[in-house]
């Protein structure tokens, strides 16, 4: 068995690979004076650079977390290799031969490190993939690619291959290359059989090599190409010692230089929108791979942006409700951010692959400059979850978009947030919606966190603290008959649901006054609403409020005593009768106040259709009067 690594040839490697050209794969370096180079350090997360690189000394060292060494230490630590596994890591970038003392050199398994055997196995798979793609059995991969308007050049220049659809092709190939059948299982590119031997895990599917920062394939991606393929639409390389999904970004080894340059990465949601992007001349487009953006995929772009003023991160998601969720989830980590970040959404709900297709190169390179804040897209959709045509939907819709604008760190950027977000809501008094965002931006950095709010995650439940009310007086005036009676309809529907439904499932959040309450009732409908309550109701309930304030909301009303002797049908129906019957007099006098500014100049159907609804209010107005719960 071959021994340790021949001095001089560890000496060769030193002196053959500068350091800052192996440090500037993992992130971007600029210049710190002095001859030498500085970063954000990838061990520890920071916001400015602290991680310097002397070229000339061949070292690196983090004045924040005090790491430092050689070329070699920095490629152990930052791949967790072994130091023989880093030796043969960069000798086979500097095209050196290693020699192995106490036997002397052996090619093949002998004195490998596990995880490069990992690599050198996924390095040969994706070699043998993209010969397999010229076969007669891969014309239907070859196909799928032209149907997506890919040719054998673009084909080549991400990799693409195809696996083929027998048993063990691979496994066969990869035996005769000196793996062992343990390292293939290992890896993930073959997995047991009943029989007990090993066959490939990919079989008659087109392939997308996975590299990490580096360069190195360390996993695939998988598409499904046939109608007997009983497996997933797309199948991944299991998690391994050197695939970690939440840690790798298809495409980054492609894109990270121009990210560097330009500032600037496109976050698409596929293989092929990413082979679009590209094509199109977007090449800062990356992916996830089969899991959400997260933390780990932050930090990646972060080391390669800088995070300096002019930073962007551009989300493209589709226009369905699937992709919205995906945007509003990325929209929870954007203060991880100090880059800008922003969504774009193609028209017809299509990604960037379907709208080449269909109108060309330079529609995608447009799309990605007709691009919105994120900050906006969240403010916007949780405006249009309300209404916004009576003071109650605008108050319920400030209380929940005024801390998502109190979060914002940028003072002068939080400013004209609050100033747009008053012209969302038709809110003429702009100096009230600022002044409400800086007062909760303060009562949140008062307490060490930022404001909770709908879309940023689970508060955390060591900050149970409530906020000041909107205009610094109690939130609830339970003096009032109207919030009196709201909380009461809130505590059966959470208590006794079936005493109120279905009648209560129709209520809009609109006719709770109250904006705790409005929360509260868009939590029971986020639940399923009253009338499908079961065992996990209130638990549902509790688990579809959007943070920790409105949540003690639903616990207080669920535990607090309704006021009644006799809690029956009866009781529960004069509460939803005062509820509605107060929304119906409000919407009266609204229409009231429509009619008096319309002009006698208006057309003769307008007049009429205030008039119309304003007539079918009071007769449903008078119905409730008259008849309680069976005129709802």
């Amino acid at each position: 068995m071959a021994g340790r690594i021949n001095d001089d040839d560890v000496k060769a490697v030193r002196d053959a690979v500068p350091i800052d050209a192996v440090v500037s794969e993992y992130l971007q370096l600029r210049n710190a004076g002095g001859g030498n180079l500085k970063g954000l350090c990838p061990f520890h997360d920071e916001k400015s650079p602290s991680f310097q690189v002397s070229p000339s000394k061949g070292l690196y060292h983090c004045f924040g977390c005090q790491a430092g060494g050689d070329t070699l230490d920095f490629v152990m630590k930052i791949d967790h290799l072994s130091f023989s596994e880093a030796v043969e890591r960069l000798a086979g970038l500097a095209g050196i031969t290693l020699r192995y003392e106490e036997g002397g050199y052996t090619a093949g398994t002998s004195g490998r490190g596990d995880r490069i055997r990992l690599v050198e196995a996924h390095k040969a798979a994706a070699l043998f993939y993209v010969d397999q793609l010229g076969s007669p059995e891969a014309e239907i991969g070859r196909k799928f690619l032209a149907e997506r308007g890919f040719d054998q050049a673009a084909a080549a220049h991400f990799s693409v291959g195809y696996s083929p659809a027998g048993w063990d092709h691979l496994t066969r190939f990869l035996r005769g290359k000196g793996f062992t059948d343990k390292e293939l299982i290992t890896s993930g590119l073959a997995q047991d059989s009943r029989s007990g031997k090993p066959i490939d895990r990919f079989r008659g599917r087109l392939m997308w090599p996975i590299r990490d920062i580096s360069g190195e394939v360390v996993g695939f991606g998988a598409r499904k190409l046939r109608d007997d393929d009983n497996g997933p639409k797309y199948l991944n390389t299991p998690e391994t010692a050197i695939y970690k999904k939440s840690q790798v970004l298809y495409g980054i080894d492609l894109a990270k230089k121009e990210i560097a340059k330009t500032s600037r990465a496109v976050v698409v949601e596929g293989y092929t929108d990413v082979m679009a992007c590209h094509m199109a001349g977007v090449t800062t487009a990356i992916a996830t791979c089969g899991t959400a953006f997260g933390g780990d995929h932050i930090k990646i772009l972060r080391r390669l942006l800088m995070d300096n003023a002019t930073a962007e991160v551009i989300f493209t998601f589709d226009g369905d409700a699937a992709g919205q969720k995906a945007a509003l989830r990325a929209f929870e980590d954007d203060q991880k951010f100090a880059a800008e970040t922003s969504i774009t959404i193609a028209p017809g709900g299509m990604d960037p692959c379907d709208l080449r297709l269909a109108q060309g190169d330079a529609a995608v390179s447009g799309l990605v400059e007709a691009r919105t804040p994120l900050f906006e897209f969240a403010l916007r959709h949780i405006v249009s979850r309300h209404n916004l045509e009576n003071p109650a939907g605008r108050a319920a819709a400030l209380a929940e978009a005024a801390p998502v604008v109190a979060s914002i760190k940028d003072l002068s950027i939080q400013h004209e947030s609050a100033v747009q977000l008053a012209g969302m809501l038709g809110i003429l008094d702009e100096p009230f919606v600022v002044k409400r965002v800086a007062q909760l931006a303060r009562w949140a950095r008062e307490r060490g966190n930022q404001p909770q709010q709908q879309g940023r995650g689970r508060p955390q439940e060591a900050a149970p603290a409530t906020p000041p009310p909107v205009g610094g007086g109690p939130a609830l005036n339970l003096r009032s008959p109207a919030h009196r009676t709201e909380r009461e309809l809130l505590k059966l529907a959470l208590q006794r649901p079936a005493l109120v439904s279905p009648a209560f499932d129709a209520y809009g959040m609109d006719e709770f006054t109250a904006p705790p309450y409005a929360a509260v009732r868009q939590a029971i409908l986020d639940a399923g609403g009253a009338s499908q309550a079961a065992d996990d109701y209130l638990a549902r309930v509790r688990d579809a409020a959007p943070n920790d304030t409105v949540r003690a909301m639903v616990t207080e009303l669920a535990v607090e005593a309704i006021h009644a002797k006799t809690v029956d049908e009866i009781y529960a129906g004069v509460q939803l009768v005062q509820v509605r019957l107060r929304a119906v007099d409000r919407r009266v006098l609204e229409i009231q106040g429509t009619m008096t500014r319309l002009s006698p100049q208006a057309p003769p159907e307008q007049h009429a259709a205030v008039q119309e609804e304003l007539w079918v209010l009071q007769q449903y107005g008078r119905r409730l009067r008259n008849r309680g719960a069976e005129g709802l």
